[in-house]
């Protein structure tokens, strides 16, 4: 027995109902804090040309499915989605039905990303191109951000030396009167 495929043709004639229920449409049009309040004639107006724009939006979408090599007879969210980017009528959907991506497609523009952002905070925290070494200014400014306190150079942090390097044992402190970021750099080698 074959398959009925055929869309189903809107009626031409005005009965005065809609598809979609009417209360359901005045709720989300209630929820809007800008419409205080809207008329049963106004609602129902919505509610008949929401019901003609997703006539449109399925026809464009099984008119996709129609033009593949091999066509199918259910339409699919990725029908949808090419009809969006591919008709400008319907490009403000863009962002609300974004074409969808692969898991490999995703890891790989991920991978990109982060080699983009590597490089970026290599070359801004690097000195004279080396990774292994903060520079003073850097030092200084984290020291600042931390809330290292001037008195005895003590930090709150165990482990944490004044000036925010990384203390040689646990809990060891230096006291001075005042930190030296110069001295407390730690020396990778």
């Amino acid at each position: 027995m074959p398959y009925n495929n055929v869309p189903i043709e809107p009626s031409e004639e005005a009965t005065g109902s809609s598809a979609l229920p009417l209360a359901r449409v005045k709720k989300i049009i209630a929820m809007d804090d800008e419409i205080g309040q809207c008329s049963t004639t106004a609602a129902f107006a919505i509610s008949v040309a929401t019901e003609i724009f997703i006539r449109y939006l399925t026809e464009q979408a099984y008119n996709v499915v129609k033009s593949e090599r091999k066509p199918r007879r259910n339409i699919a969210y990725k029908d949808v989605a090419t009809a969006i980017s591919r008709i400008d009528n319907l490009e403000f959907l863009s962002d609300t039905v974004p074409k969808t991506k692969t898991y490999r497609q995703y890891r790989e523009e991920k991978a990109q990303e982060a080699a983009a952002q590597a490089a970026s905070s290599t070359a801004a925290n690097g000195v004279n191109g080396d990774t292994g070494t903060i520079s003073i200014q850097t030092m200084m400014k984290n020291q600042q951000q931390n809330g290292v306190n001037g008195v005895n150079g003590a930090s709150h942090s165990p482990g944490i030396g004044p000036g925010g390097s990384i203390a040689h044992g646990l809990g060891h402190q230096r006291n001075h009167s005042h930190p030296d970021p110069v001295r407390d750099i730690e020396m990778s080698g």
